[in-house]
């Protein structure tokens, strides 16, 4: 009888083992995504208070370059468009319109010194520049926790559980290289 309940021992020690790295696996798919969430919600509390900053950058500029109207149809639109986005993919392009739209409001902006000088332009434009910082800084914790669970959901043994429980790859939130590139606004037809 030694043997046999040694070996019974054995086995139920092995099963509770299983069971304890099953259930550690599962916990943390569920903190990695978890995670990810988080760092998206903190991307969205961000991106509304720079689509909050915006009309007034706007109407700031207007006063003094009302006839670039194309500049403030496109800003208002791609504002739009961004606060309208849907999923992760989506909002990426979104940003990245209202970004471009945002650097020809600036360039436009460039061309009248008294708005240069102006108070309250400084201060969206200081506050703008600020909420872009937070941005780009949420966005690289966003695409590092996506990259953590999707490695997690990749990797074996925990692409197992994964596969069991339905947790999937989450979309790193990019801009486009065209993004970056600085506007180019013409001034001769003044």
């Amino acid at each position: 009888m030694g043997p046999a309940l040694l070996c019974v021992g054995a086995i139920f020690v092995a099963i509770i083992a299983f069971v304890g790295v099953f259930i550690g696996i599962y916990n943390r798919l569920v903190t990695l995504r978890n995670r990810v969430d988080n760092a998206w919600s903190q991307i969205d509390v961000q991106l509304r208070r720079r689509y909050d900053l915006i009309p007034n950058l706007v109407e700031t500029v207007k006063g003094y370059a009302a006839h670039e109207s194309g500049v403030f149809e496109r800003v208002t639109q791609a504002r739009s468009a961004a606060i309208n986005a849907q999923g992760v993919e989506a909002q990426g392009q979104a940003e990245n319109m209202l970004t471009g739209a945002l650097k020809s409001l600036f360039a436009v902006a460039e061309a009248y010194p008294d708005l240069k000088a102006n108070e309250s332009f400084l201060n969206l434009q200081a506050q703008l520049t600020d909420t872009e910082g937070k941005i780009a800084y949420a966005r690289q914790f966003y695409n590092d926790s996506v990259m953590t669970l999707n490695t997690t959901i990749q990797t074996f043994p925990s692409n197992v559980v994964a596969g069991m429980f339905s947790f999937k790859e989450r979309v790193y939130f990019e801009i486009e290289p065209a993004a970056a590139e600085v506007p180019k606004v013409d001034f001769s037809a003044q």
